[in-house]
């Protein structure tokens, strides 16, 4: 642990607010405290680098004095989390990152003890559920890593560390001080675009273009998370006894969901990382021989017999049906639903379903009233999403809603049919256009 002496920075003497001057920590004292404390590798940003333009705000409100943020990487076992057997997948994610939050938290111990302020916002979960469905996470760490020069994003959307490739997990520490020399971006991406993660992943989040779908993710990897865990519930209360329940839910299922309670919640793919042959220590097998690498990992994990949670009507139900007949489909709901009207705007290319908008060309304005009066425009065309503020154009079908009508057809507490006999939707223009709209977006 580094010494009082030792920091470069510290004040030790009164001077008026007028006379202190800004904190500033050496980056090669920081950066030796880190790795010493346990970071397989670290890098620094200050809160005002443009790649955190985007979470900024929501950073400085909560904690105002940040000045630098500190992304640290632990890296994880890799054969673990290629194992088909995922419970052994599991416990290396589960350990590695309860490892990652202990590096970070005697990191800002360390800090506190030489005068500054400094947080590690969770690594993972717990989170800011009071918050849930909307943003629930203090800091991205992603993008914090990538601007500190640790990685860059793969096409699989996870962030490939030049040596450790993707087999990494990230924290970030905030502190009340500015860094003397900030990290650089990496000037290439590790990422091969081998597209192993798209052969790969069950339900096609990934695809070759590098669309990435949110929601065939959310509903079958984190099934046993948020929304996914809501969805069993629902299924508690709705059963009428227990042959009922057991019809909807099978003993295994019902095992897993408890496993997930007692001993963290489990992930049931992540295939994409598992089968992300980049970074330098990982690379050489997937070079010499790379028929031999596809036989060992990949081909066990598209092989595997299990149940794929797909929302039902989606792309990732069709996908799964296709690539992987023999895993079991199962339709459930995600628990994916807004709670305001700037969660739907906002979340709707995220979970918008490219696929099932094929041949529809329309623009829509949405005026909503009451509680949240909003002005919207969505555009779908080419299988794209736009979404703006305000009425942007010509539209080919608007819509006037009630925020609170709206938000409850959504949520499926008010059935649509209600809401229009009610005037609480209005429509002018062709209603098929309504529905070609709502095929975008299952539920």
């Amino acid at each position: 642990m580094a010494k009082l002496d030792d920091h470069p920075t510290v004040i030790r003497h009164r001077q008026s607010p007028a006379q202190v001057p800004p904190k500033v920590v050496d980056a090669e004292w920081l950066r030796r405290l880190c790795l010493e404390a346990g970071a397989d590798d670290v890098g620094f940003v200050s809160i005002g680098r443009p790649e955190l333009d985007d979470q900024r705000e929501d950073i400085l409100r909560l904690y105002p004095w940040t000045k630098g943020l500190v992304s640290i990487v632990c890296k994880m076992n890799r054969e673990p989390i290629r194992s088909p057997a995922r419970s052994v997948a599991n416990l290396e994610f589960h350990h590695t990152g309860d490892r990652t939050n202990d590096v970070a938290r005697s990191i800002v111990a360390a800090l506190e003890d030489e005068g500054h302020r400094a947080v590690n916002p969770s690594m993972g979960f717990p989170m800011e559920m009071d918050h849930f469905p909307d943003k629930t996470w203090v800091v991205s760490h992603k993008p914090v890593a990538v601007a500190a020069g640790l990685g860059q994003m793969g096409i699989h959307h996870n962030v490939i560390h030049p040596k450790f490739g993707n087999f990494i997990l990230l924290a970030t520490i905030l502190i009340d001080a500015e860094i003397s020399e900030e990290s650089s971006r990496l000037d290439y991406n590790p990422c091969l675009e081998c597209k192993l993660c798209v052969a790969a992943c069950p339900v096609g989040s990934i695809s070759a273009d590098g669309h990435f779908d949110f929601s065939a993710c959310y509903t079958h990897n984190y099934r046993e998370f948020l929304g996914g865990f809501g969805d069993w519930v629902e299924n508690v209360v709705e059963s009428k006894n227990p042959l009922d329940y057991r019809r909807r839910v099978s003993d295994s299922e019902t095992a897993s969901v408890w496993q997930s309670l007692g001993f963290g919640p489990n992930y049931k793919a992540a295939y994409c990382m598992a089968v992300c042959p980049a970074g330098e220590d990982v690379i050489g097998p997937f070079l010499e021989d790379r028929k031999g690498f596809l036989k060992a990992v990949v081909d066990p994990l598209q092989q595997k017999e299990e149940t794929l949670y797909v929302v039902p009507g989606s792309d990732a139900q069709a996908h799964a049906a296709k690539r992987f007949p023999h895993k079991r489909i199962k339709p459930i709901g995600n628990g994916l639903r807004p709670s305001s009207i700037r969660g739907f705007l906002e979340s709707m290319p995220r979970v918008f379903q490219r696929n099932q908008s094929e041949g529809l060309a329309a623009t829509y304005h949405f005026t909503f009233t009451g509680q949240e009066p909003t002005e919207a425009t969505v555009v779908i065309q080419d299988k794209t999403i736009r979404v703006e503020h305000g009425h942007v154009g010509s539209p080919n079908l608007r819509v006037t809603a009630d925020s609170r009508a709206w938000l409850g057809f959504l949520r499926k507490e008010r059935s649509l049919v209600w809401a229009l006999l009610t005037r609480k939707v209005r429509l002018k223009g062709p209603p098929r256009l309504l529905v070609a709209f709502g095929k975008c977006f299952p539920s």
